[in-house]
């Protein structure tokens, strides 16, 4: 049995200063870590979601990256203003916010 039925995971990476490929940030990605917690305690959610930091889930090229698990739904480009569309569309609704999944064209 799963602990939970969504968990989501925010990237947090942070490259050295003049690194060859973007990161998602510390600071931007605990401002997205930190708007999930916010956005799921305010709801009371009738299901089981964790939301948590996670280091650098390699597509960092696409903007703030998140992925929500069992779907292992990948978003890219994620900002705070985003937050609440993918708990009510995703995380309540089972509907992926199709604008910001990583696409296999994207990737």
């Amino acid at each position: 049995m799963l602990k939970f039925d969504k968990h989501i995971f925010i990237c947090t990476n942070q490259r050295p200063e003049g690194a060859p490929r973007k990161s998602c940030g510390d600071a931007h990605g605990m401002a997205v870590v930190d708007a999930f917690k916010a956005e799921l305690k305010k709801r009371h959610l009738p299901i089981k979601v964790r939301a948590q930091r996670a280091g650098c889930l390699d597509i960092c090229d696409y903007g703030q990256t998140i992925v929500v698990y069992p779907e292992g739904v990948f978003y890219v480009g994620v900002e705070v203003k985003d937050v609440a569309e993918i708990v009510e569309e995703h995380i309540l609704n089972n509907r992926p916010v199709e604008r910001l999944v990583l696409s296999r064209e994207k990737y």
